[in-house]
């Protein structure tokens, strides 16, 4: 099936999506963090305890997350978790560049590697990992059902995937003040501290196209994963997804 944000590109509309994804994230790298949790306010830190806390009573082993661009989701992951392997996944090495320094700095580069993978197609074999986390990536792919399916694959039977997306809220005030922010706010402030004009515009439009809630259930449920559910977060601001394989 072809999802809205599918047909959302960063540069144009002829090519791939997914190499224009990289060459955005390589172009937004060194800005990426900053960015981040300057337009969240910091907020998105406590999203990602919520989603690793969620899978702390299963106590995965071997772990990999997916889009993990600078290593933050990562890093947390396995401070909290303490897995005996953590493999972080992207297609952009210069966002995993910046991962890499940062584990090392923290003396973690023996507990968590990085590797550039394309989510389409994973060269990992059937049933490798414990947990699969994806945070702020997965509306990325170019491809959402066959991400979804890959991962599907990798992971152990009775494994965990583990969502975080950031989502358009539905309830007002919250919807219309967050169509404010991320038509003006989110893209102004990319370009003035990214030089990049269309990444931040190019990301609050996928965010409205995404699938969410329901629908989302529902996708994750096709591609073959039981027991899924959702939170909102932040007046919908950000949604938790998790399901078991």
């Amino acid at each position: 099936m072809k999802y809205p944000q599918e047909e959302i590109k960063p540069y144009s509309s002829e090519g791939k999506k997914t190499e224009q994804v990289e060459t955005m994230f390589d172009n937004i790298a060194h800005h990426y963090d900053l960015l981040n949790h300057t337009m969240s306010f910091g907020i998105d830190k406590g999203w990602r305890l919520k989603a690793i806390a969620w899978l702390k009573p299963f106590r995965p082993q071997k772990m990999m997350d997916v889009a993990t661009g600078t290593g933050d989701f990562a890093i947390q992951a396995y401070r909290d978790l303490l897995p005996e392997e953590l493999i972080g996944t992207d297609i952009s090495e210069g966002m995993m560049k910046i991962g890499k320094e940062k584990v090392l700095k923290l003396g973690l580069d023996q507990s968590i590697s990085f590797a550039k993978e394309d989510c389409m197609n994973l060269t990992f074999t059937d049933n490798t990992f414990d947990a699969i986390t994806v945070a702020f990536g997965i509306r990325n792919f170019e491809n959402l059902d066959k991400g979804l399916s890959e991962m599907y694959r990798v992971l152990n039977k009775g494994g965990h995937l583990v969502i975080l997306e950031l989502t358009t809220p539905d309830s007002f005030p919250m919807k219309q003040l967050f169509a404010i922010y991320s038509k003006i706010v989110i893209p102004t402030m990319g370009k003035l501290l990214s030089k990049d004009d269309n990444a931040y515009t190019y990301l609050p439009e996928t965010i409205k196209a995404f699938p969410q809630g329901e629908v989302m259930k529902g996708v994750i449920e096709n591609a073959g994963f039981k027991d899924v559910s959702f939170k909102r977060l932040t007046f919908g601001v950000c949604t938790l997804y998790t399901a078991a394989k």
